[in-house]
């Protein structure tokens, strides 16, 4: 029996579950393992447990509250059909109403938008661009904003970066929806009204390829045609036909605390401190590793345990879930050794992550609902 047992990896590998909610779900007393060993605190699963532990994962999937999951699993362990049906069967009523409502909702906006004087749909693309830019600097700003570009086909209008250029300002911005980057940079030869043109993500990166030299770069566009030319070198092709949301609206975000962090430092505690399981996430999307992030008084942020208080707790103002993943990227495309988190005042504000040294360049991060 004893060399039957499964490691938490390997009922991570069978089941379907990651190991962060294998975690998750032996501190809620939904699945515990078999046995943990004293010293090391790692959990081993009986062979019984993967069957149960693969229905989990499927009721994961489908949205289930916890606390169904609870009493679908006793009732499952129990043989206790009926209460499983009746379960299944509520939950499922519940999605179908819901489903209808969106669809009532989704034809009323539709029908607004297209009222609308200026919809955001395909248009034909005529105006004209050219800029020079420094090299280094147009390079720094793109791998500032990369990360951050959307990859949902559904949304073809996030494939790529914005090029937003004013006058002798030009702003880069990249987003899918749960993270945003924003750099600033200026540019010479424009010098006129506000134009807008999404680079698609694959070109962005044959440009970035370009900048290697300290040179100057040039950016033109031609109707639908987009051009960089750096160290006589030429990357060239098509727009996205798409109008980008208004991201100035977007980051205009209520004001917080700041708290200046040590990059090294942070990303290590990030690595290897505790996370959480967003159990509230969107249909289809996978399970997300999230580290809470809080801000004590003598100025520092902390990655937060279990006992990190509730999104509407007293004192938690400062105190908010993200993607783990995500918010390593960030620091990584931030590229500084220093950098400044700034908490909304609220748990459900995002999270903005901005350079010392550069005010133009920062990202923001959704935050992640916490509460089971």
């Amino acid at each position: 029996m004893e060399n039957e047992m499964r490691s938490i990896g390997e009922m991570a590998r069978e089941s379907g579950l990651g190991v962060s909610a294998l975690r998750f779900y032996d501190r809620a007393g939904v699945l515990v393992p078999a046995r943990v060993d004293p010293a090391s605190g790692y959990r081993w699963y009986a062979p019984g447990q993967l069957d149960e532990a693969r229905v989990l994962a499927r009721l994961r999937r489908t949205g289930l509250p916890l606390a169904d999951i609870r009493l679908v699993l006793a009732g499952w362990s129990g043989a206790d059909a009926d209460l499983v049906r009746g379960l299944l069967q509520a939950h499922l009523r519940r999605l179908e109403r819901g489903l209808a409502e969106a669809r009532r909702e989704f034809s009323t906006l539709e029908a607004l938008l297209d009222h609308r004087e200026n919809p955001m749909t395909a248009s034909p693309r005529t105006g004209t661009v050219r800029l020079s830019l420094p090299a280094p600097a147009l390079a720094d700003a793109l791998d500032a904003v990369r990360f951050a570009a959307g990859r949902d086909p559904e949304l073809p209008m996030l494939g790529g970066v914005l090029f937003d250029v004013e006058g002798d300002t030009l702003h880069l911005v990249a987003t899918d929806r749960y993270r945003m980057a924003v750099a600033r940079l200026a540019a010479v030869g424009h010098g006129g009204a506000r134009e807008q043109v999404i680079v698609p993500a694959p070109l962005v990166d044959a440009m970035r390829a370009l900048l290697d030299d300290d040179g100057p770069a040039r950016f033109a566009v031609e109707g639908d045609r987009v051009t960089l030319e750096a160290a006589e070198r030429q990357a060239s092709g098509r727009r996205l036909a798409h109008d980008f949301p208004d991201y100035r609206r977007l980051v205009q975000l209520p004001p917080g605390r700041r708290v200046a962090v040590d990059v090294p430092e942070f990303r290590e505690a990030l690595e290897s401190g505790p996370v959480r399981v967003a159990e509230d996430r969107e249909p289809g999307r996978q399970a997300r590793d999230v580290s809470v992030l809080s801000t004590v008084d003598d100025g520092t942020v902390i990655v937060c345990g279990d006992g990190a208080p509730d999104e509407e707790a007293d004192g938690a103002a400062h105190h908010v879930g993200v993607d783990r993943g995500y918010l390593l990227d960030a620091l990584a495309a931030a590229d500084r050794d220093r950098l400044v988190l700034e908490f909304g005042p609220a748990a459900t504000a995002p999270l903005a992550i901005r350079r010392v040294d550069d005010e133009g360049a920062f990202s923001v991060l959704m935050p992640v609902r916490l509460n089971d």
